[in-house]
Order: C-alpha cells, then structure tokens, then sequence
C-alpha cells in the first residue's frame, strides 16, 4: 500500500468513524481428512515460529508502517529502549536468542508451493492486504537471512507477466517491489492456476529480519493490489468460483495452532449461530461496525465502532475513549512511552472486553489481552488493547479474531460472520 494513499485512506475512514479512533516450512500443510475429497474446500492449519517472542512496541510500530502511516518518535524511541534492555539481559544471563528481536511479533505461519515441481514457502495469511508477495532468487544475497524463497526458473509452469510490476510503501519510507510472475499456487489442495505472485527485488529490513516468513498472502479485496499497470486477482478471487461457497474462516486459537477453512464453514467448530454484519469494501479492507462495548462487568455501551478485521495485525486497535475507559478499571495502567503503548503490573488483575455483533456479544478474556512482560525481568506487561488515535483506523486484530469463529464471506454482498466458539486457554 502506497503512503499517499494510506494517509488519504485514514482521513476517509476517520470521517466515516474509524478514526478516535505475518502462519509451514516449519513443518507441513494440514488438510482436513474431512475435506480432502471434495474438490471446492480445503483446511489449513497454521504451525507455530519456535522463535515467537512477543515485543509490544514492535507490534505497534510494525503496524504503523503497515497501514503508511508515519512513526511516532516516541514510538521509535520505545523499540529502541526494548532492544536495549534485551541486550541487558543478554549480557547478565550469558545466553543469547536464535534470532533478532524483530522477528518476534510473528508467532505462526501457514506453508504453501508454487510451481512445477512444488517449491514450499511460509506466508502469513493476511486480509489488511490484498498483495501475494515471495521472497526470490531475484533479491540481493544480503536482503535473505535464511528464508525460503522462489526460484521461478525452476518451475516449468511460471511465466512473466511482462511490463508489469508492484510495490508497497511503508510508514517509514521503507519499501519492498519487483516483478510479477503467474504460476501453480497450492494451498491446502487447492491449486490456483496462473496466479499472479509477486516475486521481490527488494524488501524492507523489517522483512529482511523476520526470518521464517517469506512473504504474504493477501486475503483482501483486490481494489488494494499494488501491481501495475494492471492489478492482479487475489489467490481468493482466483479459486471462488472452484469453491464450493465464496467464503473463508478463520478459527484462530490464544497460543495454539489455528486454521483457515476455504470454500465452507465447519459447524463443529463454533457454537450458536454466526452473526453477520455487511463489509464495505472501499478500498479494499474487511470493513465492518461492531455495535458496542463492555469493560469486565460493567455496563454495555452502545456505540458504532467502525473497524477493520485484520489477520496480519496482533493487537486490537479501538478509539482513544475505549482505551482509557478499560485501562481505567486496572490499578497501576499507563500509557508508557517508554514502552510504546499501555502497559500495566503484570501482578494486576485485568478484566475481559466484550464488543458487539450486531444483537450478539464476544468476550476477549483477559488471558489474551495480556501480551506478557515488556522484557523478561521486568514486572511490567503489555496490553493487547491499545488506542488507534495515532493511526486514524481501529483495527480489530488477532487479540479479537482469537475470541471468535469468523467468516469472511466473499459473497456478491460481502459480509463478515462472527460465531461464539469454546476458547481454549481460559
């Protein structure tokens, strides 16, 4: 997503009351024994990075440079205090991670292959996005730090799209780009034929550093693709109409191996009914309006909270006034920039957040809103509710995509479902 347009993009969502406001080579796909004989569905479970380790104020940074909106200094400053204060522990324990800090923000990634004979990557399914972009052999050595990356000369069935080619600008100035290539693109047994899968030439260093991601599959809608002169299908627009329905879910679980189910919807694993709420589509996010809140036991209160549903975000995004009023109801909570967003006493005890779907309600526990300590000495924890006032766009993330069974209905009137489902971890 290019800057100019994020930044127009918040402005609109913020007059329409948004703004107050990456899941295996590590491991192989998981079909549903279920679904593996019928041709227009497939299951996918995600695989957890060994390497996960969550740090709050990346998770916020990154996702400032997501959406093309500039960084905070404060916030910068926060990333840099938190490297600093591993490099203590480091020092004082005498042990070191596996990988840099940076790669901690992802803790699951789904496997996919491209070409003839199938080479594997690990993508991080994404629906704040509409770009399938890979690691390739096209990108300099020093960009590749151990990903897995695609070799479209080694495929028999790639072709260069000529002329055409894409590229994304991040909050930072940052940016990846490079060409495009069609090819076989498998997920889970479903095979998109001449799927267009944009091959880098050159990534941001937040990529370069996430080492066991090696690129995205964006679940958007294709008004947001970057390729040009020509934008290209979506990996979902390509197999709905070989789907046995034109939808996809996600049953994400808090600290646990998800899935994403296309082409159906599996009654065993929600309870109830789904409710459903209409998606805008302009520009090409999952756009809905939650219908309300509640903090703990306190009082509903309704209200229309504009949002987007984003896979490829961690933390739950909602309106400065939202914020305060749940951070209020734990002793010793701060918005500390220190740390990049509201942090609390990992002693406290917080309470849970329910939001709404139209007449029906889900509860976030507290278990999945606490993202744990700030660094592993410190006494100090992260919340997993922080305030969109900086971004100008509330994003409901995995905190809240974790707490229900969601359907992402691709439909000629696309709409989002939300299901209540037993929640593991709790």
């Amino acid at each position: 997503m290019v800057v100019i347009s994020n930044l127009l993009l918040a402005v609109g969502l913020a007059s329409v009351g948004l703004g107050s406001a990456l899941p295996p080579k590590i491991g192989t796909t998981v079909i549903d024994e279920r679904s593996t004989n019928l041709k227009g569905r497939a299951s996918l479970g995600q695989v957890k990075n060994p390497h996960y380790k969550f740090n709050g104020a990346l998770s916020v940074y990154k996702t400032y440079l997501k959406y093309g909106v500039p960084v905070p200094n404060h916030l910068i400053k926060a990333v840099d205090n938190i490297k600093k204060l591993h490099e203590a522990e480091k020092r004082a324990t005498g042990s070191a991670p596996a990988i840099p800090i940076d790669e901690y923000d992802v803790a699951y990634v789904t496997p996919v292959t491209i070409g003839t004979p199938p080479q594997t990557l690990n993508l991080d399914f994404d629906t704040g996005s509409s770009d399938l972009w890979v690691f390739s052999n096209h990108m300099p050595s020093t960009q590749i730090r151990g990903q897995e990356f695609y070799s479209p000369n080694k495929s028999s069935t790639s072709k260069l799209l000529t002329g055409h080619s894409w590229s994304i600008t991040y909050g930072d100035g940052s940016a990846s780009r490079g060409n495009v290539y069609t090819d076989n693109f498998t997920v889970g047994g479903l095979t998109a034929h001449n799927q267009a899968v944009e091959c880098a030439q050159q990534v941001s260093t937040s990529f370069t550093r996430e080492t066991h991601i090696d690129g995205l599959v964006g679940l958007g809608f294709g008004s947001l693709n970057t390729v040009s002169p020509k934008a290209q299908k979506t990996f979902f627009d390509n197999i709905k109409t070989d789907l046995d329905a034109p939808v996809f879910t996600s049953d994400l679980k808090f600290k646990a191996s998800g899935t994403y189910d296309f082409g159906y919807i599996d009654k065993a694993k929600y309870t109830g009914d789904i409710t459903y709420s209409p998606v805008n589509t302009n520009p090409g996010y999952w756009t809905w309006t939650s219908t309300g809140y509640s903090v703990g036991s306190g009082e509903w209160v309704a209200t229309s909270i504009t949002n987007i549903a984003d896979t490829g975000t961690t933390l739950m995004y909602l309106p400065n006034a939202i914020v305060t009023a749940y951070y209020r109801q734990i002793p010793g909570a701060t918005n500390n920039r220190n740390y990049g967003g509201y942090t609390f006493p990992c002693s406290a005890t917080i309470p849970s957040f329910t939001f709404g779907v139209g007449s029906t309600r889900f509860t976030i526990p507290p278990a999945y809103i606490n993202y744990g300590k700030v660094s592993e000495t410190s006494t100090t924890c992260f919340g997993g509710i922080q305030s969109s006032s900086g971004l100008g766009i509330n994003i409901f993330g995995d905190v809240a995509l974790k707490a229900a069974f969601v359907v992402f209905d691709g439909g000629a009137s696309p709409r989002i479902g939300w299901a209540n489902k037993k929640l593991n971890g709790v």
